[in-house]
């Protein structure tokens, strides 16, 4: 396993801190997979077995699936061979007790954690990301009308494609505040978690795309 250890990443973030733009870059140019919890759940949800019944009937009823079933569809996607030279996870462990789950799965696999990234970002600089965001209703681009380096030329319509651009629901101040609270209750013990193994790494959060890109993979070429 000598290859992938140091390429297991794990990236800790508030909501809009562009911890999805980050993995895609790492992505690329890495060539490793992009595990998310959300996708795993969703794929099983269309098999014709017992499993996945019961997460499709789950996930539609708007429930969480059980914690055990999570950590059993990550080990063995984590097994997988295009994840032999590491991967990316996403949207998981969302808590302490799923982060010291997850370190036992990797164990298992005979993985060490790797790169625990954490993108440190302000609260007011969130809030200008998130009340600003707006989205193109045909093309998906992602704009923000509060940062003049990503705001659409002309108001309301998408700069790729012409589409309308619209704001999404729970794009609001009030929305943010709790999904805020939220993670930094959850998330903190986390945070502290893998700062004790020595495997946690702290960005700024607040630099450039290609800035933090640039911190992110001198990370991961150092380890």
């Amino acid at each position: 396993m000598e290859g992938n250890i140091m390429k297991n990443i794990m990236f800790i973030a508030p909501p809009a801190a562009g911890k999805g733009t980050q993995a895609e870059l790492v992505t690329k140019k890495y060539n490793i997979p992009h595990i998310s919890t959300g996708d795993i759940l969703r794929e099983i949800s269309k098999e014709d077995s017992e499993i996945g019944s019961y997460v499709y009937e789950t996930l539609a009823s708007g429930k969480l699936v059980k914690d055990e079933i999570t950590y059993k569809l990550i080990e063995e996607r984590l097994n997988k061979e295009d994840c032999k030279n590491g991967y990316i996870i996403d949207g998981f462990p969302r808590n302490l007790d799923q982060a010291i789950e997850y370190d036992k799965i990797l164990a298992n696999l005979g993985y060490e954690i790797g790169n625990v990234i954490y993108l440190d970002i302000s609260e007011k600089t969130l809030e200008k990301r998130i009340t600003g965001r707006r989205l193109c209703e045909d093309c998906h681009a992602i704009y923000n009308i509060n940062d003049e380096n990503s705001s659409p030329k002309v108001e309301s319509v998408c700069d790729k494609c012409g589409g309308k651009l619209y704001q999404r629901n729970d794009d609001n101040l009030e929305a943010f505040q709790t999904r805020y609270q939220m993670y930094l209750e959850k998330t903190a013990p986390i945070i502290e978690h893998y700062k004790k193994q020595n495997v946690l790494h702290v960005i700024n959060g607040e630099d450039t795309v290609e800035n933090i890109f640039n911190a992110v993979d001198e990370i991961i070429s150092n380890n």
